[in-house]
C-alpha cells in the first residue's frame, strides 16, 4: 500500500489498482500512473482520475455510456499492444471533463478524445480525433 498527498486529501493506493497510461496523456507524457476516486455513494456519476506521479493534475471524468454515448473504435495493432487489448468486453470508455469557458455551471465533456481503459490490464490510451453516436435511453 502506498500513501499519497493529493488535492483530496491523503489517499492510501493498492498498487494493484493503479492505471497505466504507457505514453501518458496529451499534455502529460511523463505522467503515466493514475488512480480512479469516486465519492463514498453507491452510483457515482463523476469521478477523478488523479495522477500518482505528480499528485497536483487530477481529472474529473465520467463513463461515455453515462452520458448516451456510444462508439465504434478502431485501435491498431500497436494501440492493442500497448494496452494489452485482447478483448473488446474488457474496454471502458471515460471522458473527462472540463468547465466551459464564461459559463458559471456549464461543464463539457471531451466526445472526441475518449480515455480506452483496458479493466483487464489496467491500462490505457487516449484515443483523439472520434465522432461519438448519441444514444437515447429512456429513463
Amino acid at each position: 500500500m502506498e500513501i499519497y498527498q493529493t488535492p483530496f486529501g491523503q489517499i492510501e493506493v493498492d498498487p494493484d489498482t493503479v492505471i497505466t497510461f504507457p505514453s501518458g496523456l496529451p499534455g502529460f507524457p511523463d505522467i503515466k500512473r493514475y488512480k480512479l476516486l469516486h465519492e463514498e455513494r453507491p452510483d457515482p456519476q463523476v469521478l477523478w482520475l488523479q495522477a500518482l506521479d505528480d499528485t497536483d493534475v487530477y481529472f474529473s471524468v465520467v463513463e461515455a455510456d453515462r452520458l448516451g454515448l456510444s462508439y465504434q473504435i478502431t485501435l491498431n495493432d500497436d494501440e492493442c499492444a500497448e494496452i494489452g487489448l485482447q478483448s473488446p468486453e474488457d474496454v471502458r470508455l471515460l471522458l473527462i471533463l472540463a468547465r466551459k469557458e464564461n459559463e458559471v455551471a456549464g461543464i463539457a465533456a471531451n466526445a472526441q478524445s475518449p480515455i480506452v481503459l483496458n479493466l483487464r490490464t489496467r491500462k490505457a490510451l487516449q484515443k483523439s480525433g472520434l465522432r461519438a453516436d448519441i444514444v437515447f435511453r429512456n429513463v
